[in-house]
């Protein structure tokens, strides 16, 4: 992969660019509150809360590019030299094999972990430390659904430079490909720093470590992280002091006329000690006195000396916090304190306009009160518009607001409509001759579907995972949307988050007693599981599967279960085992008349055929799973049929054939985008070439595979096809070399004759 990464990162510098360009002197000034940085002057990637990127070196100085500088830090000058020690890079190991110097700032939550982070980072940069850049990841560590490490890599990646469909897909390589990016940044512009914040645990942070002892990290947490081998430095409260200062210039920033502190500093000290000193208690109370320019800063004190439980909250680190969000919920008109409440419950990490529309029950957004929450700073902007985020803490306390039958509700209304709209956009993914998607109005085709679920993923796969949770009545739709999400993820190969629905849609099943619906959970289990390779445990669930489908008398379901064995004993070599399978299920499939389904099996079989040298027998099967695709009019799968038939007739000597088959499935993977797909055929073609003694195309085929496997996110099969390309060479001298294939051209792409054992005649 050096040669591809030895390049700047496609779309960095348009993202530093879009960076200097929103933070340019004129726009609006953010302030800290806490734990989290007001990042709505910066620029978001995708799906990712506050991944950002500031280059050094060739472009104009981007320091607002990180979080903007928290204009209301004060103090903390022991803590921040302890950190710029840690940072410093005299202070690095002598060998390039060290490991990256971690620093880990923890405290309690709102103890101004985030703030205190971002200030070093920006005077480490202001030393000129890191000219490879600073990348900044929220990592939500104390989220209902905290980031992952393998989300956290792939927001990395983005923040590189590296698009969606370039990502691979297992976090093992995801990781590989971060170390390899960094490493390139390295030699060509210096050091790095990653600042990772509010992470939970060790996990979340270990895989996003770079290689090699140049970079740092900079992680911020409430617990102590001493796993990571990092210099540790604990964040206490503010001193009187410091709180005070922290106040008015608080309220400076949003009003520079603002006095009302510096007016009353006695009665401003009794403010900051009913926050407990905590930054973000702080900063809401100066929002909460933002708000009302006329209000005095003695009647926010008498209403919070008045919270209920204020003293223990205070004395208790998250509560402290909760009775500063107490007071403003309190505040609150009922609109706006209803969404407070269920934006809460929202499963995903992010809210889209269109959930909390779903969520609230209305057929639009609430606008109007939602931006009444931003303003207070109980709500927060996501990584684009149009979507939302609360603050862990924030979350918390809504959600303890809500009473059982408001939260039930609330959660039913948005299963429902993702339920809907997961319905309307997998009919967009497998359509059937004669049978076109659904006329719901939801998507106008199969790209706007798939952006729908793209950007709705996370959040579809969270609400999918309430199927496991035995306390509410929400599982019969949970366990629904998990079957509606199976064949986006496989197309996306997400294979991890269809073994968590699937997960938890088993579950369900099994507590509710309903056998058919955990067979068919169990048999998309295994499918996600063999994309893995977890190969034991796929055939496992498949087994498992099988026999809750024979037990039942469904024929169709133990059909599929009895093919994807099949497959699985082919994996691992047991050639008779899996023809056996495959024969046993094209019985079946027969019999219920499901010639969609027994296509598949033709594939799969095929496979093994040719695998076992069984060439002929290769070819009759892949002619019947053609012939029955088409009719059926699964264009995407006709266009693997046509790459496992192409390999075949390469394999039997008939290379002509063989390109033409191959370019067929090469137009219909580009025609569906199947990125994947495309890049296997084109190996195959490579190959093909090869096969004909045309080392020049073979090469350029090969090469066009490396790069479509690049955007496929497959980098180590992309390194395979480089590989191949540089050893592919000309037919030995004395060898004769076979004609070489002609080009096709249009209209003439094959098209077989029924064979033996498609239905209506024998069987293979």
């Amino acid at each position: 992969m050096a040669g591809l990464l030895a390049a700047e990162p496609p779309g960095l510098a348009g993202a530093v660019a879009r960076a200097v360009e929103r933070s340019a002197p004129g726009g609006g000034t953010s302030w800290y509150g806490g734990d989290h940085a007001d990042f709505r002057g910066g620029v978001f990637l995708r799906e990712v809360i506050g991944v950002q990127v500031v280059v050094q070196g060739g472009v104009p100085e981007a320091s607002a590019g990180l979080p903007p500088r928290p204009g209301g830090f004060t103090g903390r000058e022991r803590e921040t030299g302890e950190l710029l020690r840690a940072l410093d890079p005299a202070g690095a190991p002598s060998t390039e094999s060290a490991a990256p110097l971690v620093a880990a700032v923890s405290g309690l939550g709102g103890i101004g972990k985030t703030a205190l982070a971002v200030e070093t980072a920006y005077r480490a940069r202001e030393r000129g430390w890191f000219p490879g850049g600073v990348l900044f990841l929220d990592l939500h560590g104390y989220d209902p659904e905290p980031v992952t490490a393998d989300r956290g890599l792939r927001a990395l990646l983005h923040a590189l430079g590296t698009p969606p469909e370039h990502l691979p897909t297992t976090t093992d390589e995801r990781a590989a490909l971060y170390r390899s990016t960094l490493a390139a940044r390295a030699r060509e512009h210096g050091a790095v720093l990653v600042l990772a914040d509010n992470a939970s645990s060790p996990d979340q942070v270990r895989p996003l470590l770079p290689g090699g002892s140049r970079h740092r990290v900079l992680v911020t947490s409430r617990d102590r992280l001493p796993q990571l081998g990092a210099r540790l430095v604990p964040l206490d409260q503010l001193g009187v002091r410091e709180a005070y200062e922290l106040l008015d210039r608080a309220l400076r920033i949003a009003d520079p006329e603002d006095s009302r502190v510096a007016d009353d500093p006695g009665t401003a000290e009794r403010l900051a000690g009913l926050c407990g000193h905590l930054p973000l208690a702080l900063q809401i109370a100066a929002a909460l006195l933002g708000e009302d320019p006329g209000r005095p800063v003695a009647e926010l004190v008498a209403e919070l000396a008045e919270a209920r439980d204020r003293l223990d909250h205070l004395d208790d680190g998250e509560r402290s916090v909760r009775a500063a969000f107490e007071l403003s919920y309190r505040r609150l008109p009922s609109e706006q304190a209803r969404l407070l409440r269920l934006l809460a419950l929202a499963p995903g990490p992010e809210v889209s306009d269109e959930v909390g529309a779903a969520l609230v029950g209305d057929d639009r957004p609430p606008g109007r009160a939602r931006n009444a929450l931003v303003r207070a700073h109980l709500v927060e902007r996501g990584h684009a518009r149009g979507w939302w985020r609360l603050h862990d803490l924030v979350r918390v306390f809504g959600a303890g607001e809500v009473t059982r039958e408001e939260g039930d509700a609330a959660r039913s209304r948005v299963l429902r409509h993702y339920l809907e709209r997961a319905l309307a956009a997998d009919a967009h993914l497998k359509p059937r001759s004669g049978e076109a998607p659904r006329e719901t109005g939801a998507f106008r085709g199969r790209e706007e579907a798939l952006a729908w679920f793209d950007a709705e993923r996370a959040g579809l796969v969270a609400a999918a995972r309430w199927a496991a949770d035995p306390h509410r009545a929400l599982a019969a739709d949970a366990v629904r949307l998990a079957g509606a999400l199976g064949e986006y993820l496989d197309w996306r190969r997400c294979f991890d988050d269809a073994v968590t629905v699937c997960g938890a849609a088993c579950a369900a099943a099994r507590r509710a007693g309903d056998e058919a619906v955990e067979a068919a959970a169990w048999n998309r289990m295994g499918t996600a599981l063999r994309g893995n390779r977890r190969l034991r445990e796929a055939y496992d669930a498949h087994r498992r599967a099988r026999d809750l489908y024979r037990a039942l008398g469904h024929d169709s379901g133990r059909a599929m279960a009895e093919s994807n064995l099949g497959a699985i004993l082919g994996d691992v070599g047991q050639i008779d085992e899996a023809v056996d399978a495959f024969q046993l299920a094209l019985g079946l499939f027969r019999g219920t008349g499901d010639r969609h389904s027994e296509a598949g099996v033709w594939n799969n079989l095929a496979l093994i055929l040719r695998k076992s040298g069984r060439v002929d027998e290769a070819l009759d099967a892949l002619r019947a799973a053609l012939d029955l695709y088409r009719e059926t009019g699964d264009r995407p799968r006709e266009g693997r049929a046509w790459h496992n038939y192409g390999v075949a007739l390469n394999a039997r000597g008939r290379t002509a054939e063989a390109v033409s088959a191959c370019l067929d499935s090469l137009d219909i993977c580009e025609e569906f985008e199947d990125w994947h797909g495309a890049a296997r055929t084109l190996y195959a073609l490579g190959l093909v070439h090869e096969t004909a003694g045309d080392a020049e195309r073979a090469r350029a085929r090969m090469t066009q595979a490396a790069d479509a496997y690049e955007r496929a996110g497959s980098p180590r099969e992309a390194e395979q096809a480089r590989r191949a390309a540089r050893i592919t060479g000309p037919a030995p001298t004395g060898t004769p070399t076979p004609a070489a294939p002609p080009a096709r051209t249009a209209g003439s792409a094959p098209r077989a004759p029924r064979p033996p054992g498609a239905p209506g005649n024998a069987g293979p």
